[in-house]
């Protein structure tokens, strides 16, 4: 059981209880400390598609370029952080974040991330001053790695996604979005370890259709919900340094299930064809994990009806490079 000091916040990790009332509360602690990132409205004829409304939320532009800092923020600030500490095992993204708020805080943080990690959070993890081990291929290795570190010095551990902390920082994502857009019909969300989905789902429960969107090589929650339980999937694809975790996540999971109405799965061009027209058409640069969701619009996988308005989570720009262009076989 955690117990937060602002709002007296209660979550009980048991009986997953991640609601809007603590999804508020926990809002209104971390908002000193986020940016409310902004929404850039188009529409499908603005890519070649059909006539549809698209809200594209542009999450890249927080703190530290993703989500996760939300997350990186709700557990350090509601938990007793000891002398040792914090440590967060990372593809990148998550360790970003959390040494950004650790240095905001002014907490020691040691992060590990696998040798896929992209050279630009690398870059950027250093910057911040945490301590960083770069350890094995995949996030698995990383988080094994961690856990052993933690065992050993007794930092506090702040998990990348299954953590209810964790999914109630990513939640305020949702309360942000449908107090800019309360027009939205469905929301696409990319899933790796599925915290973000989660507590987007979690927020809106029910109210608007929830879409995952995976990259076809790591497809964590399709396989999670056709066994009813976190199982191993492949952790492979350009996105692997976000969206690779080996399982979703426990507490992602009941939520998923509840709340989701369906997970469409995108390859590799398809991704990198969503970057370059989120570039190209709107000049929004996004790593090929923050593209993702948007990936499954722009190849057509998920088609919204006449009029419909779609919601897009573009986060993560921890990038220095893009596409030089489109595949012949994408739109």
């Amino acid at each position: 059981m955690s117990r937060f000091a602002a709002g007296r916040i209660s979550v009980d990790a048991s009986t997953f209880i991640i609601d809007r009332v603590a999804i508020e509360r926990t809002h209104a602690l971390i908002r000193p400390y986020i940016r409310a990132t902004p929404v850039v409205d188009a529409d499908g004829s603005d890519f070649g598609l059909n006539l549809f409304r698209v809200a594209l939320k542009l999450e890249q532009l927080q703190h530290a370029g993703s989500f996760k800092t939300r997350g990186a923020f709700a557990n350090l600030l509601t938990r007793t952080i000891p002398l040792a500490g914090v440590a967060a095992a990372s593809g990148g993204n998550h360790g970003t974040a959390v040494a950004y708020a650790a240095m905001k805080l002014g907490i020691g943080a040691h992060i590990f991330v696998p040798t896929v990690s992209s050279p630009a959070k690398v870059a950027r993890i250093r910057s911040y001053g945490a301590t960083l081990t770069i350890v094995g291929e995949r996030y698995a290795n990383a988080l094994e790695a961690c856990e052993r570190w933690i065992a050993q010095t007794s930092a506090a551990s702040i998990h990348a996604f299954d953590q209810c902390e964790t999914l109630l920082g990513q939640g305020t994502l949702g309360l942000e979005f449908s107090a800019q857009r309360s027009d939205v019909d469905t929301v696409l969300v990319a899933v790796g370890g599925g915290g973000l989905i989660a507590g987007i789902a979690a927020w809106y429960a029910g109210s608007v259709r929830i879409v995952g969107v995976e990259p076809a090589g790591s497809p964590t929650l399709t396989e999670a919900l056709r066994a009813g339980r976190p199982v191993d999937a492949p952790t492979e694809g350009i996105a692997a340094d976000s969206l690779a975790p080996r399982q979703v996540g426990e507490l992602a999971l009941p939520i998923a299930q509840r709340f989701v109405d369906r997970v469409i799965l995108v390859n590799d061009d398809d991704i990198r064809n969503a970057q370059h027209a989120l570039w190209d058409r709107l000049r929004i640069v996004a790593e090929p994990g923050g593209a993702a969701a948007f990936a499954a619009l722009h190849s057509r996988q998920y088609v919204p009806a006449p009029g419909e308005t779609v919601g897009v989570i573009v986060s993560g720009a921890n990038t220095t490079t893009l596409p030089a262009g489109p595949s012949p076989n994408g739109p």
